[in-house]
């Protein structure tokens, strides 16, 4: 008998991961409690994760006094106190790894934001990563910005496994699997075995609706027309999930076909879409909203701790929701086009450079608070 929902969604092909990593989860049991209780098979995390967990708490204290004590900078404390819970985290995983054949167990580490856009520096950083964490489970999280995408490919020839994030547009997202069929076609055509390389496609969910609700509000206040007031009330919400299962289409028509079942033959695993912030920003919206109706084969869902929690309590689990009504997606996007909501510019430019500057306030943060720690213990 299932423990709770989330176990539910497992049998429609939907894996469970936690968005969420600190030194205390992967060292005290408290992971393997998730995988055990809420079918967690998989980790991300991301600059603002650490920030949080590193700075605020003390378990780190002990691991940056004798940094300091090397005349390690802020940058290079962060790396190794990343890196080691990853490798933990990793550690954690590899039965759910060694089990699911590599599919699942996997833990995501991110590139320094404030490579975002320069496609060489983060090449190396990958790299790095990779070679420091030295887990066959690691996934190396590289922005789907347009520099990333190069950076993105050659990663994945390399023999990388890549979780490509702050995806928001579908445009984007297309050509983030285009990347990574050239990535496999290239090594295929040297002769270099492609069953190894997994990678899952980050497109965010929820941020969608925060930011095209704020602009259906504006546009609600300065009209008095009853009916487009009815409109556009009837459009709050409806972008975000609208956004995603369009993504979903993207993502059955690209991995069907001669092109894909030619590097499927040759042992090429599918790229997941992954859906990211997945937690509900609006409380008159549903808890749950961006996990029951987006279940779908072959895909991942990221939850932060509350929306995990939330679902396993109440979550509704109908089915293959992310392939539900999609003339209703069809005509929602196009109505948000017709009152002016260029989902384009704001999924394709906005979110995007949002969503870049958070991760590097983020890191920003978490270095100023590093710095301080070291230059305490290194003045004493």
């Amino acid at each position: 008998m299932n423990k709770n929902p989330l176990f539910e969604i497992g049998k429609y092909g939907q894996s469970i991961w936690f968005d969420t990593l600190s030194r205390e989860l992967a060292a005290s049991g408290g992971l393997q409690k998730l995988i055990d209780d809420y079918a967690v098979v998989g980790v991300t995390s991301n600059p603002t994760i650490f920030q949080k967990a590193i700075g605020g708490s003390q378990d780190y204290d002990q691991d940056i006094r004798q940094l300091a004590e090397k005349g390690q900078t802020a940058a290079q404390i962060f790396e190794k106190l990343e890196t080691d819970d990853v490798r933990m985290a990793c550690d954690v995983l590899a039965p759910v790894y060694e089990r699911t054949e590599g599919v699942d167990g996997r833990v995501s580490i991110e590139v320094s934001p404030q490579l975002a856009f320069k496609t060489h520096d983060t090449m190396q950083d990958a790299r790095r990563l990779w070679k420091t964490v030295d887990r066959p489970n690691l996934m190396v999280k590289i922005p789907g910005t347009h520099e990333g995408i190069p950076a993105i490919e050659q990663m994945l020839y390399e023999g990388l496994s890549i979780n490509i994030t702050l995806l928001f547009a579908v445009s984007m997202y297309e050509k983030v699997m285009e990347a990574y069929l050239k990535a496999m076609e290239r090594r295929a055509a040297e002769g270099k075995p492609l069953d190894g390389i997994h990678s899952v496609a980050s497109f965010f969910v929820s941020r969608v609706d925060t930011m095209v609700d704020k602009e259906l509000q504006a546009r609600l206040s300065a009209t008095s027309s009853p009916a487009e007031q009815v409109r556009l009330k009837g459009l709050l919400g409806k972008a975000a999930n609208a956004n995603a299962k369009q993504a979903y289409q993207a993502f059955l028509r690209v991995f069907n076909g001669p092109r894909w079942e030619a590097l499927k033959s040759k042992g090429a695993n599918l790229q997941r879409p992954l859906w990211a912030s997945t937690s509900t920003k609006n409380p008159a919206y549903s808890d749950t909203m961006y996990v029951s109706e987006l279940i779908g084969r072959h895909t991942v869902n990221t939850m932060p701790e509350e929306t995990m929690l939330a679902f396993a309590d109440h979550g509704e689990v109908r089915g293959l929701t992310v392939e539900e009504d999609l003339q209703g997606v069809r005509q929602a996007l196009k109505e948000l086009g017709e009152v002016g909501i260029d989902m384009e510019d704001i999924t394709g430019r906005r979110l995007v450079d949002e969503g870049v500057q958070k991760f590097a306030d983020s890191y920003k943060v978490l270095l100023d608070e590093l710095r301080k720690k070291r230059d305490a213990v290194v003045t004493r």
